[in-house]
């Protein structure tokens, strides 16, 4: 969505939301496949908590890129390859650092306080998730998938070749009879 720089307070609010119901719908889905992964790795593994949560979350970013990109922020796609690579390479870091954020709050449960139950290890690695989002949410927006300038008002371009003058629609009357008075226009 392109910011509305000169849009009311309320349209401002209301693209908000608009982005905030999108981050929310691809953030929903990515804490399914985090604590779905998350707890089935635990019941078939015997690998440590936050092993199997550091993995879990890896597999909600590779899902949450393809939501943001293609669903939350594809109106704010830069095609270029080098735009690209630079948007992918932002959202692995702040994706990194948020991973640190989540499970960091879990490794300081799990083996700080030793609440390493299966219902502790839940409810920890989903207040994780909860404070990272918040992170996310404004690293996502501010660096990786920033608003798109607005596109610039249409101009009118009047090209006048081989000596032939403006058509009488082109321009404005005064602005025609200003460039016939002026010589440097007429030359140019």
């Amino acid at each position: 969505m392109s910011k509305p720089e000169n849009g009311s307070v309320l349209d401002r609010v209301r693209g908000l939301a608009r982005e905030i119901a999108r981050f929310g719908a691809v953030g929903g889905l990515g804490v399914l496949v985090n604590l779905g992964v998350f707890n089935l790795i635990r019941q078939v593994t015997d690998l440590q908590v936050v092993r199997a949560s550091v993995i879990a979350t890896l597999v909600a970013i590779v899902t949450n890129y393809l939501g943001f990109r293609y669903f939350a922020y594809r109106d704010r796609a830069d095609r270029t390859g080098a735009g690209r690579t630079r948007e992918l390479g932002l959202f692995v870091a702040f994706s990194a650092i948020g991973l640190v954020i989540e499970n960091g709050i879990l490794f300081t449960a799990t083996y700080g306080f030793h609440w390493d139950g299966p219902l502790a290890s839940n409810f920890f690695k989903f207040t994780g998730i909860g404070i990272a989002t918040v992170f996310r949410f404004w690293s996502y927006r501010t660096w990786v998938f920033k608003a798109l300038p607005a596109p610039p008002a249409a101009s009118l371009v009047v090209e006048q070749r081989d000596g032939q003058a403006p058509a009488a629609h082109a321009a404005p009357a005064d602005a025609q009879s200003t460039a016939a008075r002026t010589p440097e226009t007429a030359a140019n």
